[in-house]
């Protein structure tokens, strides 16, 4: 399948999308809002963006524009900036908090990804939900198994999708079958690496699972690894609950932090996500704005395993703003939708004293996310150059939205309706570099 339309198509209707950071430089200066717009596409790139009265007449002869409504709003694709594709058959797994459900749910579930097949099939099932509720990018954990990586990239590249993923680096306090060593760990992640690393749109991810579940010498071993590919990504997880903290404090007593675990071994720096960091103190806040890393808010996973909530005010500060994208962290997050993820989001900040307004919500979701994963040159704006990967959801997607929209006062209240009531059924069409790669099915709500 093509990773990219071989004519131009434009797409029409109100659109979204942002120019900079509003929570450095607000919303007004940042969030463009046109009430009738035209994206137009040519070989996987936008080729035009504006007011459909001046996209039109530029478009070259021929082109099919496709009119979605004055009740659409078409934006970038959603980003995704981390989650476990393995999961996917464990999502809504009863009663744990952390570390409990790891070794209860977590780790039994990927035991059977030994098997490719079943990798495969779970790979699948992952990208159609990603596609159902407009998520055009990922930043994606796998198994031990390197095949499980294979498996992912393989379906990923035939949907033209733009990815980023890697092999679970775990050498202690995992079931054997999970377990690798530091040196099988480095030499099957640079084969990998070798193998998919720009490769299309796919973009390789050095995954220490966490500091709990790698030696020193796993975490040496990456940090090796990630000087010798510095253009991969690099992804863990950080300060999700207090119990974590307190164990990571037991197994690196000599460090400083839990950031400065990652950090001595080479593990912070620009292209860096770190999965969660509900529970950093302001030191760690400072090193990671420092150092260019990003942190992945994950709410509905926070509130699910009672970790806490995460507060995006904080962390954007503006004498040292920390990079922030956001995640479902698909199993313990609760949803594959981005507007239940961002709704969790809001009632985070709500929980830190704060409201997240609706506008800043959605920059964490598209160029915000984009940004955290060093990807902002490529997709998370609608503007020409970008690569074509869209959003169309349906702003009056199910009877009582309908019915609270039509009291909105003006456009930031309808965006904040969505994002409070909205879920995979306000999408309506999702585009893959310029092509359409899912399609809501007509009459269902």
């Amino acid at each position: 399948m093509s990773a990219s339309a071989s004519r131009s198509i434009a797409i029409r209707g109100p659109a979204l999308s942002f120019t900079g950071d509003p929570f450095r430089d607000g919303l007004e200066a940042t969030m463009v809002h046109e009430s009738d717009a035209i994206v137009a596409m040519t070989d996987g790139r936008i080729s035009h963006f504006g007011p459909a009265s001046l996209v039109a007449p530029l478009l070259p002869a021929g082109t099919e524009v496709r009119d979605y409504g004055s009740d659409a709003l078409i934006s970038a694709g959603f980003i995704d900036t981390h989650v476990h594709y393995p999961q996917t058959p464990m999502i809504a797994s009863h009663g744990a908090q952390l570390l409990d459900w790891l070794n209860r749910y977590t780790f039994p579930t990927e035991l059977k990804f030994a098997d490719k097949g079943y990798a495969r099939d779970i790979a699948k099932l992952f990208l159609r939900e990603n596609l159902r509720n407009g998520i055009t990018t990922s930043c994606v954990y796998c198994t031990v198994h390197p095949h499980s990586v294979d498996a992912l990239f393989e379906e990923a590249e035939a949907l033209g999708l733009r990815l980023a993923a890697g092999k679970v680096l775990m050498d202690r306090n995992a079931p054997e079958g999970l377990l690798d060593t530091a040196q099988s760990g480095y030499d099957e992640s640079q084969a990998l690496i070798a193998k998919w690393h720009g490769r299309g749109r796919l973009l390789y991810a050095i995954t220490p699972r966490f500091a709990g579940t790698s030696t020193p010498a796993q975490l040496a071993a990456a940090g090796a690894l990630w000087r010798e590919n510095s253009d991969c990504l690099m992804q863990t997880h950080i300060a999700e609950s207090r119990d974590e903290v307190a164990w990571i404090k037991e197994l690196f007593p000599e460090r400083r932090n839990y950031l400065d675990v990652y950090d001595h071994h080479g593990l912070c720096g620009a292209r860096a996500v770190f999965g969660h960091g509900i529970w950093l103190d302001e030191p760690e806040m400072q090193r990671l704005h420092e150092s260019g890393a990003a942190i992945a808010h994950c709410p509905t996973s926070n509130f699910f395993l009672g970790s806490g909530a995460f507060d995006i005010a904080r962390a954007v500060r503006k004498e040292r703003p920390v990079r922030v994208g956001l995640g479902t962290d698909i199993g313990a997050g609760t949803s594959f939708s981005i507007m239940a993820t961002l709704d969790a989001a809001y009632k985070a900040s709500q929980l830190n004293r704060q409201s997240l307004s609706a506008g800043h919500a959605y920059y964490l979701a598209t160029r915000g996310a984009a940004r955290a994963m060093y990807l902002d040159d490529k997709i998370g704006s609608l503007a020409a150059g970008m690569e074509a990967d869209l959003v169309v959801l349906d702003m009056r997607s199910t009877p009582l939205i309908d019915a609270r929209m039509s009291g909105a006062r003006d456009f930031p209240e309808q965006l904040f309706i969505q994002m409070t009531l909205g879920d995979d059924r306000a999408v309506q069409a999702t585009y893959v570099a310029g092509r359409l790669a899912y399609v809501k099915t007509p009459g269902v709500v």
